[in-house]
């Protein structure tokens, strides 16, 4: 259950932050509530992975750099960012730091 959890923080996380990326500043009232929703979301999420136990440095490295990972590919594929290797090599860095804290723990 913990892992389903993690994946809705997850998921709740990118929404809201790709949501406010086209809040244009908060200025437009949809996007902002969903930023908003999504943040609580994500946080109401991970209190409760922590409480079933889960280790709190492996649980936010998971978030952070699954976030990070989903949030670049999403710019540059729907919001027309670019990605060059430079920042494709520092996503996996990312992700290779996060596979060892959990092989760690």
């Amino acid at each position: 259950m913990a892992w389903l959890l993690l994946a809705g923080a997850i998921l709740c996380e990118v929404t809201a932050t790709v949501s406010l990326r086209l809040s244009d500043g908060f200025a437009r009232p949809l996007p902002s509530v969903i930023v908003v929703v999504g943040y609580l979301a994500s946080f109401a999420c991970l209190s409760l992975v922590l409480k079933a136990g889960m280790p709190v440095g492996v649980v936010y490295g998971i978030w952070s750099a699954c976030g990070v990972a989903l949030v670049a590919l999403i710019g540059a594929v729907f919001l027309g960012e670019t990605l060059t290797w430079i920042q494709i090599a520092g996503v996996a860095l990312v992700i290779g730091g996060v596979v060892a804290l959990e092989a760690g723990a």
